[in-house]
């Protein structure tokens, strides 16, 4: 699984405050990352680029700009470290080549068979539970 290669200078990080719990310091750190990455900028080729929006869905912008963002961790070095590992997770997954397609097949013979007589045996007990004629 190789991370294809993109121009660094379409990649932006911006260092927020994170929300949630976290006492007084989350008021006055800013310690979530939103990384940015703008997929036009980036040069991927189409082969890559198409199938990480389809992955991205939601995460890429009407402008084609891919938005990470992470605030798992309490410092910055460890959010962006985040950030940066699951946009290549992202990537790479985008670059690995699409599975080759299914070929339909039939039932054999023989399993229709043994459908039909299974369908018929269950037939047969259903029909013993029905009332005793006098």
């Amino acid at each position: 699984m190789s991370v294809p290669d993109y121009d660094r200078r379409a990649l932006e990080l911006r260092f927020v405050q994170a929300t949630g719990p976290g006492g007084q310091n989350v008021n006055k750190v800013s310690t979530a990352v939103e990384l940015r990455l703008d997929l036009p900028r980036a040069g991927l080729p189409d082969r890559v680029l198409w199938p990480l929006v389809r992955l991205a869905g939601k995460r890429v912008s009407k402008e084609g700009v891919l938005i990470i963002a992470a605030n798992r961790h309490r410092t910055q070095e460890r959010n962006k470290a985040d950030a940066l590992a699951r946009l290549d997770e992202l990537l790479a997954k985008a670059a690995e080549p699409p599975p080759p397609p299914r070929r339909p097949t039939r039932p054999t013979k023989a399993s229709k068979t043994r459908r039909l007589e299974g369908k018929t045996r269950r037939g047969a007990i259903k029909k013993l539970r029905g009332t005793a004629d006098d």
